[in-house]
């Protein structure tokens, strides 16, 4: 028997109901917010992600699923949503063309990593990118926009907040970090003595418990941030205020690369163990003219569908539409042709098989249908059909006609 790839699952029934709710409903709130859909290709060339996602990451220096085609193009799955994104806008030419630009997405991605619970090699993301608008005020939707969707899913979270500062005050708070945990090189582990060289700020990121107590001191980038930088957090946090949207400050939420500034967030969940990051975002001013487009500022966020799956409330199943049957061979051509007329305008299920009232009975449950109709001997001579509503209770006999 031939089983699936490890960390790459099927999503059938109850998961595959949850999971399109999930999309749906996060379609129509980002649409709401006047987000536009794009879909951009499964394969990239590789060096998209090198160049973006940062070649010190452990995504590309570990995970991606990269490869030589046939042509000789060095290609990779994608690992996420936001390069492809950026690179259809460059290529497009809408960094050139100016105003503004919001996009949503959704689809798979891929990641060579321990498959665990909520985290697989091929999971799949919904992600909202917006460009050329600089204003904190674009951050603060993007944040609404996200919390809409977790709350329209019965999702409960927590959100925290974090400033990146920017070209003005970055390199002198990186100096200074990396002052301080060169101290501690010999106490650390080996990922961060990586980072001190490759992507300093990660650091602040490391799960490794002994770290975390050693950087407890260390210097916080929120106290060191410039004048603007420290007015645009101040107005975003008087934003969420206004809105009624809770949050807390994580002074180690960062991102490690370049382009990243200013606004990081992340929403978390206490159900899910330790993984608990549901959704995350930021703003990246400088990720276009980094893949050689034009100066375009930006800022957006992605959910892992796989993460919340769990953690949706699903609404009360409502029965709708038609189940149609027959009893007796004679009348399965025309029950055929009913449900084709019906599914013109309703949902309509139909059973080919003869069956009796009984088992069509259940076959309508089981479709979840609002009618249950059946065509037997008497009523193909009569020119009718016996119909159930299995919501009501209530059922009639009525003329091929009328229904």
């Amino acid at each position: 028997m031939i089983s699936s790839l490890r960390g790459m699952n099927d999503i059938l029934e109850e998961d595959y109901e949850r999971f399109t709710y999930f999309i749906n409903t996060a379609t129509k709130i980002a649409q709401n917010y006047g987000f536009h859909f794009i879909q951009t290709p499964l394969l990239e060339e590789t060096a998209l992600f090198k160049r973006s996602v940062g070649e010190s990451s452990d995504i590309v220096g570990k995970e991606m699923y990269q490869f030589i085609d046939k042509g000789e193009n060095d290609v990779c799955l994608r690992p996420e949503g936001t390069a492809g994104v950026v690179r259809a806008f460059i290529q497009k030419k809408l960094d050139k063309a100016g105003g503004t630009h919001r996009f949503f997405y959704h689809g798979a991605m891929f990641r060579y990593e321990r498959p665990q619970k909520g985290r697989l090699r091929q999971f799949h993301q919904f992600g909202v990118e917006s460009f050329g608008v600089e204003s904190v005020y674009e951050d603060a939707m993007m944040i609404m926009m996200a919390a809409d969707i977790l709350v329209a899913c019965g999702i409960g979270y927590r959100l925290q907040l974090n400033s990146l500062g920017d070209s003005n005050c970055m390199p002198k708070y990186r100096e200074n970090l990396v002052h301080f945990v060169t101290k501690l090189e010999d106490k650390i582990c080996e990922d961060c003595v990586r980072r001190v060289t490759t992507n300093p700020i990660r650091v602040l990121d490391c799960k490794n418990s002994t770290c975390q107590e050693l950087y407890a001191t260390a210097p916080k980038l929120i106290n060191n941030l410039c004048s603007t930088c420290q007015d645009d957090f101040d107005t975003l946090k008087k934003i969420l205020d206004n809105n009624g949207i809770a949050y807390e400050i994580n002074t180690n939420l960062v991102r490690g690369l370049d382009y990243y500034s200013k606004t990081a967030f992340e929403f978390v969940s206490d159900d899910i163990g330790s993984q608990s990051a549901i959704a995350g975002g930021g703003r990246y001013d400088r990720l276009v003219e980094f893949l050689d487009g034009r100066p375009t500022p930006a800022v957006g966020f992605a959910m892992g569908i796989e993460r919340l799956m769990e953690l949706i409330h699903m609404p009360e199943v409502v029965r709708e539409g038609y189940y149609i049957g027959a009893m007796d061979e004679e009348a399965v051509n025309l029950v055929i042709n009913l449900a084709q007329k019906k599914r013109k305008t309703d949902k309509t299920t139909i059973d080919y098989k003869a069956k009796n009232l009984k088992n069509h009975l259940k076959g309508a449950d089981k479709a979840n249908a609002r009618f249950c109709c059946v065509i037997g001997t008497n009523e193909l001579e009569n020119g009718t059909i016996w119909v159930k509503d299995l919501e009501n209770k209530t059922e009639e006999t009525i003329a091929l006609g009328d229904f």
